[in-house]
């Protein structure tokens, strides 16, 4: 079973026939650091897992760039208005690294409830994940102090810190890059 099987398996509960079927729908890109995956304005029509690289996932704000996100190995990668409602994004997602990601278009991705029969109630698990994970992202951002944040997100994702500049990941966590180089330093994490 390949990387992506694997995940497609353990992620959506299906049959190893079901996730042949399914993994046969995506085919692996690459981005090259720098590339965009999806621009803001733009309508998402695509649903990819992220293999290898790191991808930032960021607004812009009053001229002032807001990471969402940093997407790294294990993490699928889309904007579900424009893959479920055929709406722009306001995000754009751009690869911090050369990166590899296994990509379904939205037609594909659509087409699998002709061959999978189960196929929307595992659609509504995978979206229910999505808003699981943004629902905890969001009561961490209200709920944990700075240091908390910083330490859940070093817990989670720890090679982010060596690769990702300082200024995205202090926006990500919302706070200021000099928090940020307080809080490293009372930790002592350089």
């Amino acid at each position: 079973m390949t990387e992506l099987e694997q995940y497609i398996h353990s992620y959506f509960g299906v049959s190893k026939e079901e996730v042949s079927r399914i993994s046969d729908c995506f085919h692996l890109e690459t981005l090259e650091k720098g590339d965009y995956f999806l621009r803001t304005e733009k309508i998402c029509n695509k649903l990819s897992f992220h293999k290898s690289g790191l991808i930032r996932v960021y607004a812009l704000e009053d001229g002032k760039e807001i990471t969402q996100w940093i997407s790294s190995k294990g993490y699928f990668l889309t904007d579900l208005s424009g893959l479920i409602f055929n709406k722009p994004t306001r995000y754009n997602i751009q690869a911090l690294s050369d990166c590899e990601i296994y990509t379904i278009t939205k037609q594909d991705y659509q087409n699998i409830a002709n061959v999978i029969p189960r196929w929307h109630e595992l659609e509504k698990l995978f979206i229910a994940r999505c808003f699981i994970f943004l629902e905890e992202r969001i009561f961490a951002l209200l709920s944990m102090t700075a240091e908390e944040r910083y330490q859940l997100l070093f817990n989670q994702q720890p090679e982010l810190f060596n690769q990702v500049p300082l200024q995205y990941l202090a926006s990500m966590l919302g706070i200021t890059p000099e928090t940020l180089s307080r809080i490293r330093k009372k930790i002592g994490k350089t």
